[in-house]
C-alpha cells in the first residue's frame, strides 16, 4: 500500500525523490553549502599537499639517463686506447684551430670562465643552498646537494678515474689529472638544470634552456682554447652533467611539486585568497 500523498517525497528532475533527511555529500549538487564540493563559496575542496600523489614523468628520466649512458660509453670507448682513440684525429684537428695568440678580449673570457667552473664557481651554489635553507625549502636544498654533489664526485671524478685520459700538451691553466670528461663543463651544465629546474617557471625554462646551452658551449670553448681538454672531453662533459642534473631532478621531482604545493597555499593564504581555487603549479 503506497504512501499517503502528503507524507509522499517529490520527485526530483532527475527521477529520484529528494531525500531531505539525507544530508548532501561534497561535490554533489544537494551539498549543504551549494553548488560544487561543499564549501560555502561552492569552489573545490583543496587537496593537502601530502595526499597529492605525483607521478615522475618518464620523459625526464630518459633525458637524464641517455646523456650518461652516451658519456659513458665513450668514457669506456676512451678507455680502450688513451693515447689514440677513434676520435684523436677530430680531437687534434680542433686544438689546432684553437692555437695561435692568446691574449686580448678572449684571453680575458676565458680566465673569467675558468675561474668560474673552478672553487670560485662554488660560490653561487652555496649562496643558492643557504637561501633554500633560509627559506625552508628542504626539498630544494636536498635536490641542489644530490645534483652537484654526486654529479660532480660521483659521475664527472668516476669517469676521470676509470678513463684517465692525458691532457693536451702545455696547458695554459692549472690542471688536476684526468682529461676526461671535463669538469667545468660538467657543471656548467649541471648549474643550468639545477636553476632552471629551482628558479625558473615552467612558461619561461624555453628560453632558459637556449640560454644555457649557450653558456655551456661558452664553457667548452674556453677549456679547450686554454689547451685544457680535447674537445671530445667537453662534449661528453657536458652531457654527464646535464645527464646528472636531470636524473637527480627525475628522483626529487614529487618531494619538489609538493613543497612548490605548500609555498603557493601560504602564498594563497597571506594574500586572503582560496589557494584550491588556483592553479596548481608543476613543481618542476
Amino acid at each position: 500500500m503506497s504512501a499517503h500523498p502528503a507524507t509522499e517525497p517529490a520527485p526530483t528532475p532527475n527521477g529520484r525523490p529528494d531525500r531531505p533527511d539525507r544530508p548532501g555529500r561534497p561535490g554533489r549538487p544537494d551539498g549543504p553549502d551549494g553548488p560544487g564540493s561543499g564549501r560555502p563559496d561552492g569552489s573545490r575542496r583543496s587537496r593537502k599537499p601530502g595526499a597529492l600523489r605525483v607521478r615522475r614523468s618518464p620523459g625526464l628520466l630518459l633525458a637524464g639517463l641517455l646523456p650518461l649512458a652516451a658519456a659513458a660509453a665513450t668514457g669506456l670507448v676512451v678507455r680502450s686506447d688513451i693515447t689514440d682513440p677513434p676520435f684523436q684525429r677530430l680531437d687534434d684537428r680542433w686544438l689546432e684551430w684553437m692555437g695561435g695568440p692568446h691574449d686580448g678580449p678572449y684571453l680575458a673570457a676565458a680566465t673569467v670562465l675558468n675561474w668560474f667552473g673552478g672553487p670560485v664557481g662554488a660560490v653561487l651554489p652555496l649562496s643558492l643552498l643557504f637561501l633554500l635553507l633560509f627559506r625552508r625549502r628542504w626539498a630544494s636544498a636536498g635536490f641542489l646537494l644530490a645534483a652537484y654533489l654526486g654529479g660532480n664526485m660521483l659521475v664527472i671524478q668516476g669517469l676521470k678515474h676509470l678513463v684517465d685520459r692525458p691532457r693536451p700538451a702545455d696547458p695554459l691553466v692549472r690542471v688536476d689529472h684526468g682529461s676526461f670528461p671535463s669538469g667545468h663543463a660538467a657543471t656548467a651544465a649541471l648549474l643550468v638544470v639545477v636553476a632552471g629546474a629551482l628558479l625558473v617557471p615552467a612558461a619561461r625554462r624555453r628560453a632558459w634552456w637556449y640560454g644555457g646551452a649557450v653558456f655551456t658551449l661558452a664553457m667548452m670553448w674556453s677549456r679547450t682554447w686554454l689547451h685544457a681538454h680535447w674537445l671530445t672531453d667537453t662534449v661528453a662533459g657536458a652531457v654527464a652533467g646535464a645527464g646528472a642534473g636531470l636524473l637527480t631532478w627525475w628522483l626529487f621531482q614529487p618531494a619538489l611539486t609538493r613543497e612548490s604545493l605548500r609555498a603557493h597555499d601560504r602564498r594563497g593564504a597571506a594574500a586572503g585568497a582560496d589557494p584550491g581555487a588556483a592553479a596548481v603549479p608543476d613543481g618542476g
